[in-house]
């Protein structure tokens, strides 16, 4: 059986009274999922929707999040996550695009999803989840009540078929479709299981958003395949989630590195007791080494997993092991599982070790393409490898190091500078709370590096002041020729910073 969903029967069966889901003072056990999966998969397939059909989930963190995952998945239809941070006309480029027939979201997206949906001739259907059926929306509670008691078979998908799309971040350019298959998804939590040896003892904090392969991929459907449990915040907050972990005890947690940062910030974060965490898992942006010196001091017995992942690979490609989060400091580690990492140049020929090249990954939870695009999956898929744009390098003992985006790497006066070299050196600053580099054009050079800098609370810290302080630790091609004092970084919900922001910022102060 490839279906994903099917894993929740194996575990209803054997565990039936096991509470795997908390959300608030909400707890459901997993006979009690199976049966409002079975309910909600009835009603979906009440309203014509089956094999292959694109769901959408406009949703903040909450139990029928997990609920539509099965349900979904059970019909051999696919579920699109949307990113409730988006500006009503990102999501009406994506709703149209994916070609989605369906849409289940929440009170409060409503009316500008109904701005838009005139424009979306295939969404044919719209369900809203806390609240009652009103206008063209449904109710979520009554498509429950009417399918509740039927017992709707998970499909036998191939295992190539789409258990989702996943919309990418938009970083660079229009959000693209990533095709993820039931293959991909299997063998992801096969390598996450193995890494981290997950059982069902294991309960995950999810705080960061389901729609992003971080929290729904590391750990999420993964500890529920595992037969463990999930304890979700409806939306990430560092204070709130203190109280979580110290009421629920959860023995994992993904964490951007924003929110790690978020998270030291807060001053009871050192005296509470968060003993039951055994490990923190990171990723979505490279991890500033002064940053990771400070959660080793704060969890010094937790394994801090440092990874490297992309939603074209559902995440978890690379992570650090415990007896190398020191001695291997500042690298993602190795390769989970059935995955493969090269470093290459231009040409394709691995790069020695020490040296930067483009990181291509090859595996099973590789996917197969972006959705209709095929231009896009012909550049990134090549030869069999995934070419991720990213720039890192190996050592001698083939731990993967991220040195920078291919695109963000500054070229000046013919020398590589990677902008997390830069950006480690800001951090060590005792008055800078966040920074990015991004490069700036230069008659002479080419390039210069541009620093945006965030300054902690109550800092009187000047830019000249922290030029002097790059000049003392960087080679002089690598200071910024220009640093801004800002009071936030752009960044998208899961804490990537937006330099594609940063560049327009810059073309308007230039003008």
């Amino acid at each position: 059986m490839n279906n994903f969903a099917f894993t929740l029967d194996y575990h209803a069966d054997r565990r039936p009274r096991k509470v795997v889901l908390t959300h608030g003072e909400r707890r459901v056990t997993n006979e009690e999922l199976l049966s409002n999966v079975n309910a909600i998969a009835s009603a979906l397939r009440g309203l014509g929707l089956g094999r292959g059909d694109v769901v959408g989930l406009l949703l903040h963190n909450r139990v029928e999040f997990i609920e539509l995952v099965y349900a979904i998945n059970r019909l051999g239809a696919v579920f699109l996550p949307l990113n409730y941070r988006l500006a009503p006309a990102e999501w009406q480029f994506i709703l149209g695009h994916a070609e989605v027939k369906a849409l289940f979201s929440e009170l409060e997206f409503t009316v500008p999803v109904d701005a838009v949906a005139r424009h979306l001739p295939h969404l044919k259907h719209r369900i809203v989840v806390d609240g009652p059926a009103t206008g063209p929306w449904l109710s979520y509670a009554q498509m429950a009540a009417s399918g509740r008691g039927a017992v709707v078979e998970a499909v036998d998908v191939d295992g190539a078929d789409l258990q989702r799309l996943m919309y990418t971040s938009g970083t660079t350019s229009r959000p693209k479709g990533v095709r993820i298959t039931h293959h991909n998804v299997m063998y992801k939590n096969l390598g996450m299981m193995v890494q981290f040896g997950w059982t069902d003892a294991d309960v995950t904090a999810v705080a960061g958003p389901l729609y992003h392969v971080g929290a729904l991929d590391m750990g999420g459907i993964t500890t529920l395949h595992a037969g463990g449990s999930l304890v979700m915040q409806s939306k990430f907050a560092a204070d709130p989630l203190i109280d979580l972990i110290v009421e629920h005890r959860p023995t994992n947690i993904w964490l951007a590195p924003a929110m790690v940062n978020a998270l030291l910030q807060v001053e009871r974060l050192a005296t509470a007791d968060l003993s039951s965490i055994r490990l923190i898992m990171s990723g979505g942006e490279k991890m500033p080494e002064a940053r990771l010196k400070q959660v080793l001091e704060v969890f010094p017995g937790v394994w801090f997993a440092d990874a490297y992942g992309l939603t074209e690979t559902v995440s978890s490609d690379t992570f650090v092991t415990p007896e190398h989060v020191r001695d291997k400091l500042g690298s993602v580690g190795r390769p989970v599982p059935h995955m493969r990492v090269r470093v290459v140049d231009d040409d394709g020929t691995d790069a020695p070790p020490g040296t930067i090249g483009e990181i291509v990954l090859r595996g099973p939870k590789v996917f197969g393409g972006y959705w209709r695009d095929p231009e896009a999956t012909a550049t990134a898929i090549r030869d069999g490898w995934f070419h991720t744009g990213d720039m890192g390098h190996l050592d001698t003992e083939n731990f993967l190091y991220i040195d920078d985006r291919k695109k963000d790497m500054i070229v000046s006066g013919g020398e590589n500078i990677a902008t997390p070299e830069v950006e480690r050196v800001l951090y060590e600053h005792p008055d800078i709370l966040e920074a990015a580099v991004i490069g700036m054009p230069h008659s002479l050079w080419g390039e210069v590096p541009h620093a945006f800098v965030v300054l902690r609370a109550g800092s009187a810290a000047t830019a000249g002041a922290i030029e002097e302080f790059c000049r003392a630790h960087l080679a002089k091609f690598k200071v910024p020729a220009r640093i801004d004092l800002v009071d936030e970084l752009p960044r998208t919900p899961t804490g990537k910073v937006l330099k594609r922001t940063l560049r327009e910022y810059q073309q308007q102060a230039t003008k």
